[in-house]
């Protein structure tokens, strides 16, 4: 008999801990969302409890149904925690247990641990946990197809540009409520992991 999904695992590393997202950390979400947010334009970071609040118990909820393994992002330096990042789009093709492909997402990160280690390595321990452990095919990374800082970054990463997808999501901008994004879609298939790793531990020294 198969051991069930994990949708709660916890991924450490040297310089970042991702752990499975619970209501637990609302204030220290809201924390780590109050420095500089000038970088969270096309991102959604609830800015007050309540709307952090509401935003954890919806992750938690995708969690329970399947949709999303969400985690805190807790840097080790300081034991502090800094933002958040998810799986979502899991699918199953092939009748197993682990999902067979998933998107890398949602992510952000407080003003203080944009730009270090926290970010390179998170990537890292998400990839590993998803082509290592799950066994996929395939990766997917989005972002709106203005943002350019994103877009830099995943290309950075390794992974390949596929295309813009239109109306492919709701807009997360001020302003934009109700309205569709257009997605710049990104990939990593299961051959190219083992130079995208490299790359990755490169970075990190």
């Amino acid at each position: 008999m198969p051991a069930p999904f994990d949708d709660r695992p916890t991924l450490r590393g040297r310089h970042v801990e991702l752990v499975p997202l619970d209501v637990r950390y609302v204030d220290e979400l809201v924390e780590a969302a109050s420095g500089d947010r000038d970088t969270y334009g096309f991102t959604e970071v609830p800015a007050t409890r309540a709307q952090m609040a509401a935003y954890v118990e919806r992750f938690v909820a995708q969690r329970e149904r399947r949709e999303a393994v969400p985690f805190v992002q807790r840097r080790v330096a300081d034991d502090r925690v800094v933002g958040c990042t998810r799986f979502l789009e899991l699918r199953w093709w092939r009748g197993r247990t682990d999902p067979d492909e998933v998107e890398i997402g949602g992510t952000w990160l407080a003003a203080d641990a944009q730009r270090s280690p926290v970010n390179t390595e998170a990537k890292l321990l998400l990839l590993a946990h998803a082509f290592d452990t799950w066994g996929v095919w395939r990766v997917a990374l989005c972002t709106d197809a203005r943002n350019e800082r994103s877009r830099s970054a995943i290309e950075r990463i390794g992974a390949q540009f596929e295309g813009i997808v239109r109306n492919h999501r709701l807009s997360t901008v001020d302003g934009e409520t109700g309205r569709p994004r257009q997605t710049a879609l990104f990939s990593l298939v299961v051959d190219e992991w083992p130079r995208v790793r490299q790359r990755l531990l490169d970075k990190l020294g």
